[in-house]
């Protein structure tokens, strides 16, 4: 069974930074891309970033600069350190991965099987 487990979400003033990690199970973390998505209320959920196993990375124009994403195949982990936060980066943060790896990563919601609980970011003016 995949599992996804998220952490690192919180409340931060706009400009300021913050981490969020996931830790992965039950898949070949090798053979995967990992991604990142968020969802406010009333939108539609949107990518943030993936990365795939050889650590290619690909960025929603609206965060490319501001955020990075990066994995640890040892420890079947990914992070994505989220840095100038903007009031509209606010929504609930979801981590995902596909069960193939794709050259570039994928930013297609489609692509991706797996996905974590999500974990609430907001940033405040």
């Amino acid at each position: 069974e995949v599992q996804l487990v998220q952490s690192g979400g919180d409340s931060v003033q706009a400009g300021g930074s913050l981490r969020l990690s996931c830790t992965f199970s039950g898949i070949s973390f090798d053979d995967a891309d990992m991604g990142w998505y968020r969802q406010a209320p009333g939108k539609e959920r949107e990518a943030v970033a993936a990365i795939n196993a050889p650590g290619q990375t690909s960025y929603a124009d609206s965060v490319k600069g501001r955020f990075a994403v990066s994995r640890d195949n040892g420890l079947n982990t990914s992070s994505l350190q989220m840095d100038s936060l903007k009031f509209e980066d606010s929504a609930m943060y979801y981590c995902a991965t596909t069960h193939v790896d794709y050259y570039p990563p994928s930013l297609d919601t489609s692509k991706y099987n797996s996905w974590g609980q999500g974990t609430q970011v907001t940033v405040t003016v």
